[in-house]
């Protein structure tokens, strides 16, 4: 028992997360070069000569320079003067584009802390704000950085206040710039009094390709060498300090602060300031509640929470195929909630009851795997060809637990999909059904127009973009997706849906989990049918 709550202690389980084309990527090569699990970072694309990030490994992300899935590192890091085993930190890379929202929530759902990516220049953009709020909704502690200071961009005040003003989160600085941005000189490392400490200096690499090395001055060695920067920092930190801007681990575990490191992921500055930090102040793994519609309906043998050294139980984020061409299998990615996972183990999945081995799990790192033997809370798992498992799924040993469900946002956008050739209907079959496991988009059927021509709901457009070039790259499906009337989905009954087949303007289908969902050809449409007949029953779908 003491073991398994140490090995649960030294976890950190964290997600990148930010705007489009903040950095996210390239932070996570990074961060990963650092921890001295890779010899050289990746590219930051487009640029001639440099090689892609380990964590886009699809084709779409290369050729696009944007992350359009989540994908999970996980590796060992020791800060500087740290005696004792290794932190094992466990890193999810999430898009940022809005289109994969959903994939993101869904990260957001299997981390016990976020580090929310802001570029200096742009400061906080719409995704941004969207996402610090999910955030802080779920009650996960937020470190921000500041990237890309070594380009021009707004003054670090500036983006302080911004960050008060927009989302009332207070920044705490640990780590304030050295020179203003587009000539980032070092870092002023800040006490725990809120005075300068330390100057920092970092010593650019060609490319930014491997680690920067530094140079450690006192706060009197700092003014000697930078002059009027080191002493426009010192007075930037004093003014953030008589604004009370201290870090205070409490307020921070409880959302209310954020501490704030500026930082060039490309150029490899501030980068292991930035895991240091993680490891000294971002939560370890703790206790889960189950969703309380299991509880209401459990019998005694029942948990209603697990505590980390309780018995093992698991929850499947993410489902993923195509990871691999030479490995025509589907992982399910799966959070360690409590107890020790054991490779060839006997658990129980929740929601069908049944019982299987986990003969072949797996840990991950980009698109390369590593065959895991044991695992311990906050550790992510994949799970090969688990086909019963979905996002959202509970899988458990002794004492039944069921976690809350994954909940599914409202579409917006609506295509139908066909294979362009008939003699390609199995392989489409296969794909479709494979790619709406993992939630790529929702699939809705119906009679009329039968399965060879399902209907595909995504939040945004880019999903239909992918849907399509994985049929194509992962089961040499060429498809064609033509538009529907529709713009308005919501969720209804039966009895609902029987009456609605002889109204103008809607079409029900049924989703792959069951649902009944109904399209709209718009809001207005939907706002005459549901003024004229008020017993019909159309429940809008959003997340919980």
């Amino acid at each position: 028992m003491s073991d398994l709550f140490a090995q649960a202690a030294r976890r950190r389980t964290f997600a990148v997360i930010a705007h489009p084309d903040a950095g996210k990527s390239t932070l996570t090569e990074a961060l990963a070069l650092h921890a001295h699990v890779i010899s050289e970072a990746g590219a930051v694309h487009g640029k001639a000569g440099r090689k892609a990030t380990v964590s886009d490994w699809m084709e779409m992300e290369k050729d696009r320079g944007i992350s359009i899935a989540s994908s999970a590192l996980q590796f060992e890091y020791a800060p500087e003067g740290h005696t004792g085993e290794p932190y094992m930190i466990n890193l999810v890379d999430t898009p940022g584009h809005a289109d994969f929202s959903e994939d993101t929530y869904r990260v957001l759902t299997a981390v016990d802390a976020a580090v929310m990516l802001i570029d200096g220049a742009k400061g906080l953009e719409p995704q941004t704000l969207k996402l610090f709020r999910v955030c802080k909704a779920r009650g996960l502690p937020i470190v921000t950085v500041i990237n890309k200071w070594d380009r021009p961009g707004m003054a670090p005040l500036e983006l302080m206040d911004e960050i008060v003003q927009e989302i009332g989160l207070q920044p705490t600085p640990l780590f304030w710039p050295v020179g203003e941005a587009g000539d980032f000189r070092g870092l002023a490392k800040v006490s725990d009094d809120g005075e300068p400490e330390e100057y920092i200096h970092f010593i650019r690499t060609a490319g930014g390709s491997t680690i920067a090395p530094e140079e450690h001055y006192s706060p009197e060695q700092a003014e000697e060498r930078e002059g009027d920067a080191w002493l426009t920092a010192a007075e930037e930190v004093e003014l953030m300090t008589m604004d009370g801007a201290l870090h205070d681990q409490e307020l921070f575990l409880d959302c209310t602060t954020s501490p704030v490191i500026f930082a060039s992921a490309m150029l490899n500055f501030g980068v292991h300031q930035i895991l240091d930090t993680l490891c000294a102040l971002a939560p370890s793994p703790g206790s889960r509640a189950s969703s309380q519609k299991a509880i209401d309906e459990a019998t005694a043998a029942f948990d209603a929470a697990r505590d980390v050294t309780d018995d093992f139980s698991g929850v499947v984020f993410k489902v993923q195929a195509g990871m691999d061409k030479n490995h025509r299998d589907s992982l399910a990615f799966m959070r360690v909630v409590s107890g020790e996972f054991d490779r060839g183990m006997q658990v129980t999945h929740a929601q069908s009851g049944r019982s299987f081995s986990t003969k072949y799990a797996l840990t991950v790192f980009g698109r390369t795997r590593n065959t895991v033997d044991t695992a311990y809370p906050g550790d992510i798992v994949g799970l090969v060809n688990a086909g019963t498992l979905a996002p959202g799924d509970t899988i458990y040993a002794g004492r039944k637990v069921q976690y809350p469900p994954m909940p599914q946002f409202a579409p917006e956008h609506f295509r139908t999909l066909r294979a362009k050739s008939l003699g390609k209907y199995k392989q489409f079959r296969k794909a479709l059904d494979q790619l709406a496991a993992e939630g790529v988009v929702q699939i809705l059927k119906n009679d009329a127009r039968g399965d060879a021509a399902p209907v595909m709901a995504a939040v945004g457009p880019m999903q239909f973009e992918v849907m399509m070039a994985r049929m194509d790259n992962e089961y040499n499906v060429e498809t064609i997706a033509e538009p529907v009337p529709y713009s308005v989905a919501r969720r209804t009954t039966p009895e609902t849906a029987a009456e609605l087949t002889k109204q103008r303007g809607c079409e029900v289908f049924t989703r792959t989990d069951g649902e009944l969902i109904a399209l709209f050809g718009d809001k207005w449409r939907l706002q005459f049918i549901d003024k004229e007949h008020p017993e019909f029953v159309l429940e809008p779908l959003v997340a919980d």
